[in-house]
């Protein structure tokens, strides 16, 4: 037998349609090699129960418990039943409950003191956690016939139970036997690790671990297992961006060095302030990478507020002395406006080369976006073509084949997470050779999430904000517990308009029909869900405004913005705010990117448990941006012991961007993080954590590099070259090539 085939294998053959249709849709599992990378999350010890306090809410869970009581109960004037169990872990409960036809087998089977394995999701009814129709696998035979417990006994006697993610279509422990059929073709694994790396690290062979992770005898198994595959994921990776890197340095560019006496000369000579220390020091990095002949893969962290502008600005600026022109890409337009306009104030007479009034050694700063009306483009392209403007400003319109350059020598690329890498490599194609690329991020990314998702970027951080910006206090509002809290909320934002201030109301949905989920599943559909968790659609940019306008914002200047709606007039409600003409601004998160009105003081955010930690700070970082101190009001229903409450605290107790990265991402898991920042890569991680296992990461970097730099095509490795040809796919290597 082939080698890889063995991996490669469809699991329909081994396991029929049905499981194997189910394992592909829901699980993204295709073949031997995929199940067999699908690791259990943990273990449970046979004879020990779960613990039952701490289950995440909203999750598909698996746990083992002891039945502590059953009952019966009819609704509907008798026509309806519904089966409540309760579980015990000795400790906390859990309760289960059935309904319908679904009663008569859980009641004959689930009788006080048995112990099963259940697995379902988990949800809150009447401030009770609760799993609605979970299926279970018995784990003690009742009586000598019950076969199936009898398996089931049998098969997990005295062993760690692997408990896998699992789907509400197919639980941990189908999953688990169907890892049993393909265990034996574990064998055939192609071992990635060069062989001095595996024996000087003491690694236990690739067949070995992936047979401890599956059926451990030890939690030293496991242990040993982990290692081993933490190594393979992390390696594999760092290998494929290693290999980036080394090409990247075989591309030619060309050395942009500032003129003494030029454009950027002109430009520091009018700051009316001094840089940071932390400025100056990324400049030098990014000038360093100027002056190469390779192209300059750069990541510029900073917080909102920190000057990274400033710094891209200055970048760009010696580019144009050097002779080429330098474009930047925003994700909106309303952020390709804003930062047209606060380049174009910040250089002065030194935007308006070529014009009467502007200065000698100036250049022409333009916006090219693509709502603008026919003319100017027109006026905007020649000026791009004849490199009369040294510095562009624009949004996708930018990429689009019309454009065409003098000769592009820097592009910078604004919140690189909304922006596609092809759109990146569609730009960097307009140079006559590669330009160089500056990718700016407000999200700040702990150092090993930049190793791992940007490893073909070196990273430069501004972590010092500029003098003169305040400190943004920030409050949870718990409207459920105290509903006095959130009316005293409101008169907080009344007094900051009476102060002379503006605020900003977030919520997480619009409001029209086009996004009521209601309206998308069936009534009745929805009426179970609502009868087997308290949950409401999330609030409403549309229906808080009203609210807000007649009732405890009476008086005041409320407008709307979001998405869908027109870009001018999207335009046109911004510009009103930033001139102060509104008092209160009701929005979804389109304002969570660069709107900039340093007189927004407040700003309450409805539903906070709803948005992610980075996003909830993001957008923190839009008021207390002049001198006047912010105040961040995170409104939420959520119960005071929930894990989102936690969450909302950690955002209140600290404004550093860094600490909250590290929080959202042992929330959410690595794969949205990678996932967010590139397809691709995400289903690649299974047991390697971007967060604990830091050196691991940084360990395999350093391998990495050694191995391509002794060998660029992998040509004495070919068994690590298979694993990176099925790490990258097709798809994948495109997406690291763009990347």
């Amino acid at each position: 037998m082939d080698r890889v085939s063995a991996f490669e294998e469809p699991l329909k053959k081994l396991l029929g349609g049905p499981t194997a249709k189910v394992m592909a849709e829901h699980l993204d599992l295709h073949t031997v090699g995929d199940l067999l990378h699908h690791y259990p999350r943990r273990y449970e010890e046979r004879g020990r129960l779960t613990a039952l306090t701490d289950l995440p809410l909203d999750e598909h869970v698996t746990v083992v418990a002891q039945v502590a009581d059953a009952r019966v109960l009819t609704f509907n004037g008798g026509r309806g039943k519904r089966l409540e169990v309760t579980l015990t872990d000795g400790h906390g409960r859990l309760q289960l409950v059935f309904f319908g036809h679904g009663v008569h087998k859980p009641h004959k089977d689930l009788l006080p003191g048995r112990r099963a394995m259940f697995a379902g999701k988990v949800s809150v009814f009447n401030r009770k956690m609760q799993l609605a129709h979970p299926t279970y696998q018995l784990l003690d035979a009742a009586s000598v016939d019950d076969a199936e417990a009898t398996e089931a006994v049998d098969a997990f006697a005295g062993k760690l139970l692997p408990i896998y993610p699992a789907c509400k279509q197919l639980d941990s422990w189908r999953i688990a036997k169907a890892v049993d059929a393909v265990l034996p073709s574990a064998q055939e694994a192609v071992d990635p690790l060069p062989e001095a790396l595996r024996e000087g690290r003491g690694f236990t062979s690739l067949p070995e671990a992936l047979l401890k992770i599956h059926r451990p005898a030890t939690k030293a198994d496991v242990a040993a297992a982990r290692d081993r595959l933490k190594w393979d994921e992390a390696f594999v990776l760092q290998v494929a961006l290693a290999r980036r890197r080394y090409a990247d340095t075989q591309l030619p560019a060309v050395a942009r060095r500032p003129v003494p006496g030029g454009l950027l000369d002109a430009f520091d000579a009018k700051l009316p302030f001094t840089l940071t220390d932390g400025q100056q020091k990324v400049s030098k990095e990014i000038f360093d990478d100027l002056a190469t002949e390779h192209p300059m893969h750069r990541l510029l962290q900073g917080e909102v507020g920190s000057g990274k502008t400033m710094v891209a600005l200055r970048a760009m600026l010696a580019v144009v002395d050097a002779g080429g022109q330098a474009a930047m890409l925003a994700p909106t337009e309303v952020l390709a406006q804003q930062h047209h306009r606060s380049i174009t104030e910040m250089m002065g007479e030194l935007a308006e080369g070529g014009m009467l009034g502007g200065a000698d050694q100036g250049t022409k700063v333009v916006l090219l976006t693509g709502s603008m009306g026919t003319a100017a483009r027109r006026q905007a392209l020649l000026d791009l073509v004849t490199g009369e403007a040294g510095v562009v400003i624009g949004t996708h319109a930018l990429i689009e084949d019309k454009v065409k350059f003098h000769d592009l020598g820097l592009v910078v690329v604004d919140e690189q997470h909304r922006f596609g890498v092809e759109q990146r490599d569609a730009l960097r194609s307009k140079g006559k050779q590669p330009p160089h690329l500056l990718v700016m991020t407000a999200t700040p990314i702990p150092r090993t999430v930049a190793m791992t998702v940007f490893g073909d970027l070196e990273t430069s951080v501004l972590d010092q904000l500029p003098a003169g910006r305040s400190p943004i206090a920030s409050h949870v509002v718990p409207a459920k517990d105290k509903p006095h809290f959130l009316s005293r909320a409101w008169e907080r934002v009344r007094e900051e308009v009476e102060n002379g201030h503006q605020a900003y109301v977030v919520c997480p949905r619009i409001g029209d029909d086009e996004d009521d989920p209601a309206k998308k599943k069936g009534k009745k559909a929805a009426e179970e869900e609502a009868a087997t968790a308290d949950k409401r659609p999330p609030l409403a940019v549309l229906e808080i405004a009203e609210q807000l306008a007649k009732g405890p914002l009476h008086g005041l200047r409320v407008e709307v913005l979001h998405g869908r709606m027109q870009p001018d007039d999207k335009d046109d409600v911004m510009r009103r705010f930033a001139a102060g003409d509104v008092d209160v601004l009701v929005a979804t998160t389109v304002i969570e990117v660069g709107v900039n009105v340093p007189n927004a003081t407040a700003m309450v955010i409805m539903d906070a448990d709803r948005f992610g930690v980075s996003q909830l700070h993001q957008l923190r970082g839009r008021v207390g941006r002049g001198s006047a101190p912010g105040l961040c009001l995170l409104v939420t229903e959520a119960h005071e012991a929930s894990p989102a409450r936690a969450r909302l605290s950690a955002v209140a107790a600290t404004l550093d961007g860094f600490e909250l990265s590290r929080i959202d991402l042992e929330e959410r898991r690595e794969g949205d993080v990678l996932g967010q920042a590139q397809s691709g890569v995400r289903s690649s991680l299974r047991v390697l954590s971007v967060i604990d296992d830091e050196e691991v990461i940084a360990a395999a970097r350093q391998e990495a590099v050694a191995v391509v730099a002794a060998d660029p095509d992998l040509e004495h490795l070919p068994e690590l070259r298979t694993a990176l040809d099925a790490l990258l796919d097709k798809e994948r290597e495109e997406y690291l090539d763009k990347g």
